[in-house]
């Protein structure tokens, strides 16, 4: 009985973070959707997203974030920014903690939410992970976007939905990107995000969402060395991740473990 009631305000908890998510789109939508049909446009969506949106829902759904820079990113100046996925508040984490103008690549799915699909559609690059076609497509909308000085957000991991992984293998294109348009990598570990906010309504709760930067990777201009930039960019990720204090991705991982046992067992 009390896992029951802790699994319905889990639920609620997440019904609310999506009214959230939806009130600022709509009653901003004349203004997103009128700077999203503008050439010059994204700049203004992107502040729009991280002073209003992010805050928003972040805050209203009881979290805050506490960045630590190794290095300050100079403002400015493009780079490819890639971290752990393991939440979907990942995305609203990553706009509070660059200043930078960014782009996110992201699911094509994303396309098909009313009102927010069309915002998306013209704000994003957006890939069909199922399509080889489309992910060799994402290369020529990174050079639009590279072109206006904007950096790009990826999250590389190939099966982040798998909540048993500290952290999923990634894929290349992120660092074939890189290498080919020489943008500086900037590695980022979200501590806290599979803890607080996972994919399932299992658990969680809200609190504080640490986020870790490391040193800025500047790529050689050699596609022989990709396979390297992505190997050497997961480590750092994932010492952190593995090294962190708190274990907060290990405490995860153990409940979601404990939960698929639990379930085991009653079935």
């Amino acid at each position: 009985m009390k896992y029951f009631f802790r699994k319905i305000i889990l639920i609620l908890w997440r019904v609310w973070f999506y009214f959230l998510a939806s009130v600022p789109i709509i009653l901003l939508f004349p203004i997103l959707a009128i700077l999203a049909l503008w050439n010059n446009g994204y700049p203004s969506i992107f502040w729009i997203a991280r002073n209003i949106w992010a805050p928003f829902i972040l805050f209203g759904s009881g979290f805050y974030v506490k960045a630590k820079f190794k290095n300050k990113l100079p403002v400015g100046k493009t780079f490819l920014l890639v971290a752990n996925h393991s939440s979907y508040i990942d995305p609203f984490v990553m706009l509070r903690v660059s200043k930078n103008p960014f782009v996110f690549v992201g699911k094509k799915e994303l396309v098909r939410i009313p009102i927010f699909g069309f915002i998306y559609k013209r704000a994003a690059i957006m890939v069909d992970r199922k399509s080889s076609k489309s992910r060799w497509g994402v290369y020529e909308r990174s050079n639009k976007v590279i072109n206006k000085g904007l950096s790009i957000c990826i999250f590389p991991e190939k099966e982040y939905l798998d909540n048993s992984k500290m952290l999923n293998e990634f894929k290349r294109g992120a660092f074939k990107l890189s290498i080919d348009h020489q943008i500086p990598i900037v590695p980022m570990a979200f501590l806290d995000c599979k803890r607080k906010f996972p994919w399932h309504t299992n658990y969680g709760r809200p609190g504080k969402l640490r986020v870790e930067t490391f040193s800025i990777i500047q790529p050689k201009k050699n596609h022989n060395q990709m396979e390297d930039l992505k190997k050497s960019t997961r480590t750092i990720i994932l010492n952190a991740l593995i090294n962190d204090p708190l274990q907060k991705n290990k405490e995860a991982i153990d409940l979601e473990e404990k939960i698929k046992n639990s379930y085991f067992f009653q079935g």
